[in-house]
């Protein structure tokens, strides 16, 4: 049975096509084909997550209980429901070495023990291929740490994978262009600085390598034009109907911090990427010019100068940078001569704004929200402004067993204090976050009180003006904590950087696209930077986000989204490209 068959079957024939969708649970399943006929695909899958949503507690435990241990007692009585044996199989669980199949027993049992249902992994894994036994096991392990409730509701997002995945099988549905990105994703991260996580800093061998495979894969694609400019940037252009309309501009990084995630920034290159491999192969024009441009730089990893490759797109490419120095003594400008590339040609990167509707990037979120609210995909309405501090907290030094508690003058609780203060007041917006991510005590010892305390402070906001009222607010509340405890804060401000709205239309644009997907439309700020960013400052900008995968952690190895996911974000693109 096919999808358009499935919306239009009678009930007990659609129940019997989706039979074992859902682990031993199909109500699930009965109760979505009463809601029928369903936009699309996506819009069935969000139709059951809401299903069991509202269903609560009670019934999702029920849900996780009626699955079998991975590796358990009923795969070696052979009792396993046909999918999951078949599930099972495919990760190799069915072929453990007999070290390895007690390791998973006991871990089964620890964690049985701590949270009280089986563990739930979607073993096929973002790819449907199949997880290997090690990377099942780390999972294991790594989540046996988890809260309750943060690990009940991982299950149950494991749980909607596997029927994403079962439901494909069963209505013989396919992802070929998230596929796509996601091997190219795959391949790329084949370059690496370091053997033991993904490292791509500027010009480093690995990012030179990256450069060229990119570029080779955007000529197969069928892009007009490919050219790797005077800073690195992989550019490349697709004619439209109208060569003399303005052209839509988009694109992402290529270089990583080091061992970071395999889909920061590259997403976004490859998801434009696939959308002009299907119109070139489908002899097709998109009705004004797309330009991709693989950006160079964004991380600030090797140099200090983030947002190298926009930066040159916008003409804010700054001569001094050419004297720093790497951690070996190469200086950028040996770097990009050894490269090949021409230092006297960045000035002429510089786009001209009339040129372009403007600048659309499709990124990995970055964070849970989309993940927690089982979204594949949200809008950005906004990347956050931000501004950054360091401090520094004087007080009295003392002994810390003669100096009675009301007579201290201690630097480090006073810094203690006022990070839960700033913890207090961005929670009050919701949307603003206030981050203390350094704190040191110089000189410290277990028996002494804190003398002096270093700390920094992150402050973000959807908007300039919010974001200067958490500061105002917290520089007040620093004042108070001094005074009321006698110590002396200095707080010197870093960086500053402006927030950069979502263009009305192009956020527009993505919104009718998510729709058109049979997906529900949700807003979320941004807040880390991108090279969307950088491009605000001369032309419109709107940008899509993709759920990530393990709680939506980034700028880490466990970074990951699912090629089902990434074919979603294809599909928006070019519905995006098509209707603009």
């Amino acid at each position: 049975m096919n999808f358009a068959d499935f919306n239009q079957a009678p009930a007990a024939q659609a129940m019997q096509a989706l039979d074992g969708l859902y682990e031993h649970n199909p109500w699930i399943v009965e109760r979505a084909i009463a809601l029928r006929p369903f936009a699309s695909p996506a819009a069935l899958k969000r139709a059951m997550v809401e299903i069991l949503d509202h269903a609560g507690r009670e019934a999702k435990v029920d849900l996780i209980r009626a699955h079998p241990e991975l590796a358990g007692k009923a795969m070696v009585d052979n009792s396993l429901t046909a999918e999951s044996s078949n599930e099972q199989s495919k990760a190799g669980l069915t072929q453990c070495t007999p070290q390895e199949f007690a390791h998973i027993q006991q871990l089964n049992a620890d964690y049985n023990a701590r949270f009280g249902w089986p563990f739930i992994l979607a073993v096929r894994g973002p790819r449907g291929l199949g997880l290997n036994k090690a990377q099942i096991i780390a999972a294991f392990e790594r989540r046996l740490r988890d809260p309750i409730e943060v690990e009940l509701e991982e299950c149950v997002r494991n749980i909607h994978r596997i029927a994403e995945i079962r439901l494909q099988d069963k209505l013989d549905l396919s992802s070929p262009k998230g596929e796509q990105v996601w091997d190219w994703c795959e391949q790329l991260a084949q370059h690496s600085e370091s053997e033991d996580g993904l490292t791509v800093t500027y010009l480093s061998d690995a990012h030179r390598a990256c450069a060229q495979r990119i570029s080779h894969w955007m000529h197969a694609c069928g892009f007009d034009e490919v050219e790797i400019d005077a800073v690195g940037n992989v550019v490349a252009r697709y004619f439209g109907q109208d060569r003399e309309a303005p052209a839509l501009l988009t694109g992402s990084h290529y270089d990583t911090v080091r061992h970071g995630g395999k889909y920061d920034g590259r997403l976004g290159i490859f998801v434009p990427m696939a959308v002009v491999k299907d119109l070139h192969q489908r002899g097709q024009r998109p009705p004004r010019t797309l330009e991709v441009v693989a950006f160079a730089e964004e991380e600030g990893q090797r140099y200090a100068a983030t947002f190298l490759g926009s930066g040159a797109l916008v003409g804010d490419f700054q001569s001094a940078w050419l004297d720093q120095r790497d951690a070996a003594g190469v200086s950028m400008r040996e770097a990009m001569q050894n490269a090949g590339l021409c230092i006297d040609d960045i000035a002429q990167l510089k786009r001209d704004a009339h040129r372009y509707l403007g600048f659309v990037e499709v990124h990995i979120e970055q964070g849970p929200v989309l993940n927690h609210r089982q979204l594949p995909l949200g809008v950005v309405s906004s990347i956050n402004g931000s501004a950054r501090f360091h401090g520094l907290a004087h007080g009295m030094a003392s002994h810390a067993g003669t100096t009675p508690m009301g007579q201290r003058v201690d630097a480090a609780a006073a810094v203690a204090e006022f990070m839960l203060a700033a913890e207090a007041r961005a929670t009050q917006d919701g949307d603003s976050v206030a981050t203390v991510g350094v704190l040191q005590v110089p000189h410290g010892a277990i028996n002494v009180v804190p003398g002096r305390c270093e700390f920094s402070l992150d402050v973000r906001a959807p908007d300039n003006a919010q974001r200067d009222a958490v500061i105002q607010d917290l520089h007040q509340q620093l004042q108070a904590i001094a005074t009321r405890r006698g110590v002396h804060i200095e707080l010197h401000e870093a960086m500053r950087a402006s927030a950069a709205p979502s263009d009305a239309r192009l956020r527009q644009a993505w919104e009718q696209a998510v729709d058109a997907l049979g997906l529900p439309v949700f807003a979320l700020p941004s807040g880390a930077g991108h090279d969307a960013m950088k491009l605000h400052e001369v032309m419109p900008q709107a940008m899509l986000f993709v759920r990530g995968e393990n709680h939506g952690i980034s700028h880490n190895p466990l970074e990951s989204t699912s090629s089902d996911d990434m074919e979603l974000a294809v599909q928006a693109f070019a519905h995006l490209l098509a209707h603009l």
